[in-house]
């Protein structure tokens, strides 16, 4: 037995074990979040005697006698002054490593009063964040320290709640203080634990799986195989074509397939009956990469052949075009497999209703399409399934497909118990699709002016084991290669191919951030050889209103492309060698698809409750549509209330996804308020007790290669030019972004997600990676290169533009491309520090390049 004091407490633990296992297990403290179990992510940070440390690195057996602090242990004092000062200064997006930057930051300032920012940045060197972009986290350390050292009271809120306004975040405070609730949270009685038993290989022949003596083990409930499952046998986001369990006689497609689900009474007793199954493998060679998958000899990795999709855009006559062109570049890149490494890993809770169906909680980007796929792995009717939706500790796209939600959901079913089913960190690395890896090549061509006549591009994409999102992401990257630019002649050829890698799909960019990377980096090039600066060649070309893109659609009248370069103009013309690019966007999926925004209000209680699928996922969705909301009713924030999403109860919006939210559920929260104000012009809001008020707004636009001549692909496009400094040294010293937002809702949202965006794409221009030998992924979380708080330029954010006020008060997207322009730009900023141009990411022979 080992004593040690917890919060001013003393206890005991009987076993040795883990630290953030007795705390989050034992005490049921769950604000000491899970975030690796490997020491590298810092979500777990404890006070240990006055210093942050690591929980999940440390022993029970070593404690003795400590005296150790998690958030909860905060005085009253602090948690008021936390709580306001990481509010307040925007540092809290998706919150899950949010109570361990608390925890680092008292660990600071209980020793150093004023602390500088280099001290504020070491103090945070262990904690990393995927959303944020520590700007925010540490302006908010520097707010408390001078609350605390001065003595000084929290402030009380006197936002009113309407656009435009920096209003804070409905949910920050719960998020600081760890009350928040994720799904790895929840506590229910009767809860049993599931997981998978996967396959060894990327590529092998299940020939038998032995399961009598797992099945025989005390404490298990379930043993399932292919054979036991009650629906499909595959299910998909698009295609159908993920296997839920592999059977005998079939081949794996990727290291991180399922063979066998187990649930048992604890997560001990599972992992010892995940290792009495016996699986017999054929081990059989795989395919590693889309060049092989091409060739004509190749295994099938799928029935449907090896090719999953092939987009096509011609416009115009690109090769006529180039061949009569004063300059011409070609040029191929390469951009890697990456990691979204958000904070919490994948988990999901499933139990039986009582009436014969099924309540899943989860933490995920789209309620309706995990009850879907749930319903079809189940063999249910939907109306059978209940999904509600969790806080959720960041998705990026990674949380768009199935992970964790059908097997507990199957393991529920057929246990008739409460089932949590969450993946470990490496589980995670190896199982959600990833950002494309893509093979590209670009032509660029120009006048002797350097305006832009033609370009032609062959993109190949590397989609992985399973479909997921890898159709659309490639037409994203196809539609968006060309750039915000005014030029009509286009060819372009993508396919995205089956590889037995780990599956790719939605990553935030969702395609363009790839194609981005190659146009403008030729661009970098076609100015050299027109004799003008590569700012220069942006501005001459730069779409503006009235013109026509490259894709055939008019550029409607909030087109603000050049309100971004003229925001950059100064900067550029006082650093000659910064590094530049641009970036075009689209909100809403569009391309002719169903693209709907739905939103309820429900009066409750005196009070105006928010009912939406729409995800939050970090980006402040709830705040936005509080904001909308307060703004149509001329109505204070207390007076409106943001509700989980939950199929039973909200009205489907679609996923989180293509930088939809804020128009199309913002939109319909406008239109659902504009009804209630009708009612209200006679009524009181106390008298509307438990009435609804419904809004929708559809978004209409034209299928891809539409026969118009000026074809709708989307309702709204954002535009972005970002602007990198290195210092002499070649490190990165500056990124100015400024981005074309319509009407800004909130700016400090914006403000975080730029900063994030920008963080997160430094790491992809420069040190992040996600390394396969063999189709086997060999990254760790603490290895993949996320940018830390110590990492950090400086970063100026430029918030501009105009938007469509007659939808959503003129918003457009922000969350995609934020991380679109960056790599470019540092790309364009290294050209110029030392003449070499490079081509593939993350960029090699830099200061942050990793030693060989």
């Amino acid at each position: 037995m080992f004593n040690f004091v917890v919060n001013g407490d003393k206890v005991y633990a009987k076993e040795d074990k883990k630290l953030i296992t007795f705390l989050r297990e034992d005490l049921n403290l769950t604000s000491v979040k899970n975030g690796c179990s490997e020491g590298a992510c810092g979500t777990c940070m404890v006070l240990v005697d006055g210093v942050a440390k690591k929980a999940c690195v440390l022993k029970t057996s070593k404690l003795v006698d400590k005296n150790i602090i998690t958030v909860d242990g905060l005085t009253g004092r602090e948690k008021d002054v936390y709580g306001y000062a990481f509010m307040e200064a925007g540092a809290v997006q998706c919150g899950f490593c949010t109570p361990g930057m608390v925890i680092s930051a008292k660990g600071l300032i209980d020793k150093v009063e004023n602390p500088t920012e280099i001290e504020i940045k070491n103090a945070l060197k262990n904690n990393i964040c995927r959303c944020t972009g520590y700007v925010k986290i540490i302006e908010a350390v520097k707010l408390a320290a001078k609350l605390i050292r001065e003595n000084t009271e929290v402030p009380n809120c006197t936002c009113k709640g309407i656009v435009g306004e920096k209003l804070n975040r409905v949910d920050a405070v719960d998020k600081v203080l760890g009350i928040a609730e994720y799904v790895d949270d929840m506590r229910i009685d009767g809860l049993i634990y599931g997981g998978a038993v996967r396959t060894k290989y990327p590529r092998a022949l299940v020939k038998s799986i032995d399961i009598s003596e797992a099945k025989n083990l005390k404490g298990v409930h379930a043993v399932i195989t292919a054979n036991e499952l009650p629906g499909n046998q595959k299910i998909g986001h698009i295609v159908k074509d993920w296997d839920v369990l592999i059977p005998v006689g079939k081949i794996t497609h990727c290291i991180g397939d399922a063979i066998v689900l187990i649930a048992a009474d604890s997560p001990e007793i599972l992992e010892k009956a995940k290792s009495l199954v016996k699986i017999d493998f054929e081990e059989l060679t795989p395919v590693t990469c889309p060049e092989e998958a091409l060739k004509g000899d190749a295994p099938q990795i799928h029935a449907s052949g090896n090719v999953l999709t092939t987009e096509n855009l011609v416009f115009g006559n690109a090769d006529k075009h180039i061949k009569n062109s004063k300059y011409v570049v070609t040029n191929k890149y390469s951009t890697p497999f990456t990691e979204h490494a958000f904070l919490e890993t994948e988990a999901a809770i499933a139990a039986q209703d009582g009436n014969g169906g099924m309540i899943i909680y989860c933490a995920d980007q789209g309620i309706y399409q995990t009850r879907k796929e749930c319903a079809e792995a189940l063999g249910m009717d939907q109306s059978k399934v209940r999904v509600i939706s969790k806080i959720v500790g960041g998705g990026f796209g990674g949380k768009e497909d199935m992970s964790v939600q059908h097997h507990a959901a199957i393991l529920s079913f057929l246990s008739n118990k409460p089932v949590k089913f969450a993946l470990s960190r490496s589980e995670s690395i190896m199982i959600h699709p990833k950002r494309h890896a893509m093979e590209m090549e670009v032509t660029t061509a120009c006048d002797e002016n350097g305006y832009l006549t033609a370009m032609k591009a062959i993109i190949i994409a590397d989609t992985g084991a399973y479909a997921s999102l890898g159709g659309p992401v490639l037409q994203r990257a196809c539609t968006h290669a060309a750039g915000p630019y005014n030029y009509q002649n286009i060819d372009i050829i993508g396919k995205a191919v089956y590889t037995n890698n780990p599956p790719a799909g939605a990553f935030r960019g969702f395609g363009v951030t790839q194609s981005c990377f190659a146009i403008e980096s030729n661009l970098n090039q076609l100015a050299e050889m027109a004799g003008i600066t590569p700012f220069e060649i942006r501005y001459r070309n730069a779409i503006r209103p009235g013109q026509v893109m490259p894709n055939g659609q008019i550029a409607d009248s909030s087109t603000s492309i050049v309100e971004t370069l003229d925001a950059v103009k100064e900067i550029c013309l006082q650093n000659p060698k910064a590094g530049i690019a641009c970036a075009i966007k689209n909100s809403g999926v569009g391309v002719g698809l169903p693209d709907i925004g739905r939103c309820k209000l429900i009066i409750k209680d005196g009070k105006v409750n928010i009912y939406t699928s729409a995800a939050c996922i970090g980006q402040g969705l709830g705040t936005i549509l509080t904001q909308i909301v307060c703004e149509t009713l001329n109505m204070s924030p207390d007076k409106v209330v943001h509700a989980a999403p939950d199929t039973l109860t909200c009205p489907d919006s679609g996923n989180t996804t293509a930088s939809r939210q804020t128009l199309f559920t913002g939109e319909a929260a406008k239109r659902a308020a504009r009804k209630l104000l009708d009612v209200l012009s006679y009524q009181t809001l106390e008298n509307l007790e438990d009435q609804e008020f419904e809004g929708e707004f559809k978004g209409i636009t034209d299928k891809m290669n539409s026969n118009k001549q000026n074809p709708v692909s989307h309702v709204a496009y954002g535009y972005a030019t970002h602007v990198v400094i290195l210092n002499d040294e070649g490190r990165i010293e500056k990124v100015i972004a400024a981005h074309d937002v319509g009407t800004p809702i909130n700016p400090k949202n914006i403000e975080g997600q730029i900063e994030g965006g920008v963080v997160m794409s430094l790491g992809y221009a420069l040190t992040e990676d996600y390394p396969l030998v063999r189709s086997v992924p060999t990254a760790r979380f603490g290895t993949l290169g996320l940018f830390k708080a110590t990492e950090t330029p400086k970063i100026e954010c430029i918030i501009l533009g105009r938007g469509n006020t007659n939808l959503a008060y003129g918003a457009k997207g922000i969350g995609e491309i934020c991380s679109i322009p960056t790599a470019p730009a540092v790309a364009g900023a290294y050209y110029n520090y030392d003449r070499e141009f490079r081509s593939k990411l993350p960029l090699p022979n830099t200061p942050y390049s990793k030693k060989k």
